[in-house]
């Protein structure tokens, strides 16, 4: 049988690509009160990711270190860090386009827990204070299709035509990674801030034509600590990995707000 001509050409290049040296922060309860950090030589290849790296060194130089991972599929959202001082997925950033040596560290304008590990509780309990779900038009939590409601009601969410599911759908690609908090500079300033993220799950939902909350969501919205810090730098929505468009949500919760005022001031005037 005959070579093939030209399958040289073809082949592969070798996927070991060499080391890289990855400067990790690191931070212990009761520590050092700024951390500090470790560096480790760490072989990749041309799929290795920054997640695959931290793994790597978990298994084979320090079993202490602690990182949040879990789908490796860019959805889930728990991998955001700061690399090489921007935040990004882990799971989507590979090392090769990182050059010879990178500084990994926890997501900004968050408490470090544990090495690269932050605390994620203010931004949950920003989260629930916009109610993110479908407000039924008695006021009380809608069914997500499938399931029953909680608390019982009797309204059932309706369907939705095209035009209707994208009014929303935008805002709903959210994974709550975080990294627009990271970004955010008034984030950084003001830490009620009700944030990018949380402003734009409740657009999602207020744009929603099955739900009856937007009320409710604006006197979250319409505070000092809600979308009122927003100065619109815009870098929230440079960094989303999923093309959300926080900034925007924020303008549009502003705009309402104002609505909101106008007509009060005319029915009151």
């Amino acid at each position: 049988m005959s070579a093939c001509t030209g399958c040289a050409d073809r082949t592969p290049p070798p996927t070991n690509l060499g080391k890289a040296t990855l400067r990790v922060f690191r931070y212990r309860p009761g520590g050092l009160v700024n951390g500090w950090h470790d560096t480790f030589e760490v072989p990749y290849g041309t799929n290795t990711s920054v997640i695959d790296a931290l793994q790597w060194i978990k298994e084979h130089l320090d079993p202490t270190l602690a990182f949040r991972a879990s789908c490796r599929m860019g959805i889930c959202g728990s991998c955001g860090l700061m690399i090489e001082g921007r935040p990004r997925l882990a799971c989507e950033t590979f090392v090769r386009t990182l050059g010879s040596q990178a500084t990994i560290e926890p997501l900004a304008n968050f408490a470090v827990e544990r090495d690269l590990v932050v605390d994620k509780q203010p931004f949950l309990d920003a989260l629930r204070s916009v109610r993110p779900w479908v407000v039924g038009d008695d006021g009380t939590r809608a069914a997500e299709p499938g399931q029953p409601a909680e608390p019982a009601q009797s309204v059932e969410p309706g369907r939705q035509t095209p035009p209707q599911l994208m009014k929303y759908q935008d805002f709903a690609q959210c994974i709550n990674c975080l990294l627009c908090y990271a970004a955010c500079p008034q984030a950084g300033f003001e830490r009620g801030f009700l944030g990018p993220a949380a402003t734009a799950t409740a657009m999602r939902y207020n744009r929603d034509s099955r739900d009856h909350g937007a009320g409710k969501r604006l006197e979250v919205l319409d505070t000092d600590e809600g979308i009122w810090p927003c100065t619109f730098v815009g870098a929230c929505s440079q960094v989303c990995p999923k093309g959300v468009d926080p900034a925007a949500a924020i303008q549009m919760a502003k705009l309402i707000a104002a609505g909101r005022w106008a007509k009060d001031m005319v029915s009151h005037g």
